[in-house]
């Protein structure tokens, strides 16, 4: 799992796989998810920091799951 985070623009990049990515879903005009051919790949998010996604208060719960 890689976590970028680019201050300047506010976007949000999670990472979950580096296989490629088959399809993206829109879910609102600011949240994409990639997916590859065996689930969620990516997750983009733009304007994180001003919807409240980003900085991620629960990353220590998180990243024992994404293992």
């Amino acid at each position: 799992m890689r976590i970028e985070y680019d201050n300047q623009d506010d976007i949000l990049h999670i990472e979950f796989s580096k296989e490629p990515i088959v399809k993206d879903v829109s879910h609102g005009w600011n949240v994409n998810v990639g997916y590859g051919a065996k689930g969620i790949a990516e997750i983009t998010i733009l304007d994180a920091k001003a919807d409240g996604y980003w900085p991620l208060e629960n990353i220590n719960e998180l990243l024992p799951l994404a293992a």
